[in-house]
């Protein structure tokens, strides 16, 4: 099948070029105008926190997410003074059609507010520039803006500006690599090539899908900057295979494609496999991550069949009469150690792993944080005043929302509230209790009501998640509100105590059918029940030590931000896209051993020459694809940062620890074990 389809594309090379240039032109368009349809939205539909959300929009015409926080300082100000103060900012928030103030507190030389608006995320933040144009017009220069649409509207240009400095650096650093695997050869414009027209189809597939589908504010980043490593990683492959094939001369392209064209489509199978499983998680912030992330394996599949084979028939061939690059020597110190001393080298290297692992001790999960966002920016700067003036639960409220069932006494109700917003309120972990004071808390019809609570934490941090418990199990069975009403508990934290519970259901359900279908993938390519256990075994420990990794580098306040908690999206991500990666080294390796295998070699022999004619460029692609990392890791969000070196110390260590000395020296000890596959024995048929 590839064969033909190289066939095709080199016949029909004018079209499948212009058609690559269509599409990659598209897609710049459509990477162009992706931000304006991205949020960050943790919604789970159907939870208790989305029927809040709805009934919030519904009733009341307003949008948590679509909320501003304002602060602002002054010295010393008289009752009268301070009011004023109170109606320029009213008259500031006219700004943004149909706002309302909805909390206002005067303490200790600040003015706090939040302007709740009608909006969603995405159309609240074009708003944050007049904002505080009209704040400063209206006396109030120096008023902090943030909240998270100001959030938003301060971090899409700084998430744009890594995305920028890490493709630069990527594609310097590539180059680089590339030029030092390759030489001085025109081979090493094919996978820079290839990682450009898979990058942008991507963007522009993924435009069209925001259009439907809920995507995140970091795809952009992750899927540039992971997608242009991994399409690099399997072109890199195909050229390599290339040119060892270049004592064939009709049918090097076509002996290319059945090799490594063959282990590139499977392994971009593999990725893609593990990205479509998160499409099973009911949380559209998830979904959206793997939705984005699987379109990069699938087109690199596609570019693969039809775009490589013009490319290596133009630029693939060896030119170079100086520097030839690296790939063609052997750097198999590592396998010559582990070959000698099999025994050894597993048992020394197993109790490393183990010993690594002992940090998942201290490994704790948090939905999300507005914490580590850049502290240069306004809106952060406004985080960190509410923080160690208020506390920065302010910015995420606990929503409540109360069904009364029908029109119920004025009177009744408005008692019911205030006693119970005054029990809230005595709460050591609560702030103050927005039921009215400034704002309607009742909707037209007299059956719903509305209670705000501010909390003094951050929405990820564990004092937040006690409070959702109490008010879930504690506070709100308790209120004392009339038989049949129905009460429901949104807001940020809310949102993030349902998501992790998603999370703790279905990703053992994700991570079994990743299993599954893998194992089923590898038993083909391999053709080998041991061999295939064996790579999800060692997959799984490269996942694990990964994570181990996040815990010393960020817990433990080893990089940038010193943070208790990992966000719980960046290890399921982690494991999709880690486990596939890791499974494409264990097939580019086992898949030469295996070549070996059926052409009568020895298992010793199978293993050393699987080693030698992959090591090399498994080294590469990994190295190749760090790089491609660094624009996370260097990033400003500590989402992307433990994303980033997450995937960069989980793929090195693949690439060197468990593919350079586990895997070689488990097969040692395995012997023809290796090889074991059940046969079926045929019934003989009675004449």
């Amino acid at each position: 099948m590839l064969s033909r389809c190289a066939i095709f594309s080199i016949k029909a090379q004018r079209l499948v070029i212009a058609v690559w240039l269509l599409l990659s032109c598209a897609g710049i368009l459509g990477a162009i105008n992706l931000d304006k349809h991205l949020t960050t939205s943790l919604e789970i539909p159907g939870s208790s926190s989305a029927q809040a959300s709805q009934l919030l929009a519904d009733r009341f015409s307003e949008n948590t997410e679509g909320t501003f926080t304002i602060l602002y300082k002054y010295k010393q100000a008289t009752p009268d003074q301070i009011a004023g103060f109170k109606s320029s900012l009213a008259k500031a928030a006219a700004v943004i059609p149909g706002s309302q103030v909805i909390q206002e507190k005067a303490f200790a030389g600040t003015l706090y507010a939040n302007i709740g608006t009608s909006f969603d995320l995405n159309e609240a933040s074009q708003y944050t520039d007049d904002l505080r144009a009209a704040l400063a017009a209206n006396g109030l220069q120096g008023a902090l803006v943030t909240g998270p649409p100001a959030i938003k509207s301060d971090v899409v240009p700084i998430l744009a500006s890594d995305l920028q400095r890490g493709q630069l650096i990527a594609i310097v650093l590539a180059t680089g690599l590339l030029t030092a695997t390759l030489g001085f050869s025109w081979a090493v414009l094919i996978p820079l090539l290839f990682g450009f027209a898979t990058i942008t189809t991507s963007l522009g597939i993924i435009y069209l899908l925001a259009q439907k589908f809920l995507m995140v504010l970091y795809v952009p980043n992750i899927v540039e900057l992971i997608g242009l490593g991994l399409a690099i990683d399997y072109s890199l492959l195909m050229v390599h295979r290339y040119r060892q094939n270049r004592d064939l001369t009709s049918d090097r392209l076509e002996a290319t494609m059945k090799t490594a064209g063959r282990t590139a489509v499977i392994s971009g199978m593999t990725v893609a496999l593990g990205l479509a499983t998160l499409l099973l998680v009911p949380i559209p912030f998830v979904r959206s991550l793997g939705l984005a992330c699987l379109v990069v394996p699938l087109v690199s599949i596609a570019a693969a069949a039809t775009l490589q084979p013009v490319l290596l028939t133009h630029l693939g061939k060896d030119t170079s009469r100086t520097f030839k690059g690296l790939i063609g020597y052997n750097f198999d110190f590592l396998t010559k150690i582990a070959i000698a001393k099999p025994k050894r080298t597993f048992g020394v290297t197993l109790v490393a792993i183990l010993l690594s692992l002992s940090s998942l001790l201290w490994l704790q999960v948090t939905p999300s944080s507005l914490s580590a966002i850049p502290s240069q920016l306004e809106s952060a700067q406004g985080l960190n005043s509410v923080t160690s003036r208020v506390g920065v639960g302010v910015i995420t409220p606990h929503e409540i929302v109360i069904d009364l069932g029908a029109a119920t006494d004025a009177s009744q109700v408005s008692q019911i509230r205030f006693d119970f917003a005054k029990k809230l309120a005595d709460d050591p972990e609560v702030f103050t209790v927005a039921s009215g004071q400034m704002w309607p808390y009742v909707d037209p019809s007299g059956r719903f009501i509305r209670l705000y609570v501010f909390g003094q934490h951050d929405l990820g941090a564990p004092e937040t998640v006690d409070l959702v418990d109490r008010l879930r199990n504690q506070y709100l069975p308790q209120a004392g509100f009339p038989d049949g009403a129905r009460i429901y508990l949104g807001g940020a934290p809310a949102q993030g105590v349902d998501l992790l519970d998603a999370l703790a259901t279905s990703f053992p359900v994700v991570a079994v059918i990743i299993l599954v279908f893998t194992f089923v993938i590898l038993l083909r390519v391999s053709r080998s029940v041991v061999l295939s256990v064996k790579a999800i075994i060692l997959d799984l420990i490269s996942i694990g030590l990964s994570f181990s990794a996040l815990v010393v580098v960020f817990k433990f306040g080893v990089g940038t931000y010193q943070l208790q908690q990992i966000e719980a999206w960046v290890l399921i991500l982690l494991f999709a896209i880690l486990f596939g990666l890791s499974m494409d080294y264990e097939i580019f390796i086992v898949s030469r051993m295996r070549e070996a295998r059926d052409r009568g070699a020895s298992n010793e022999d199978a293993i050393r020459e699987g080693m030698q004619a992959s090591g090399t460029v498994v080294t590469a692609a990994a190295l190749i694809f760090i790089t491609a990392l660094t624009g996370l890791i260097t990033g400003h969000f500590a989402g992307l940062q433990q994303l980033g070196v997450g995937l960069a110390i989980g793929v090195i260590v693949d690439a060197t620890i468990i593919r350079g000395l586990l895997l070689p020296s488990a097969m040692m000890l395995l012997g023809r074990w290796n090889w074991w596959m059940p046969t079926q024995r045929k019934t003989p048929t009675l004449k």
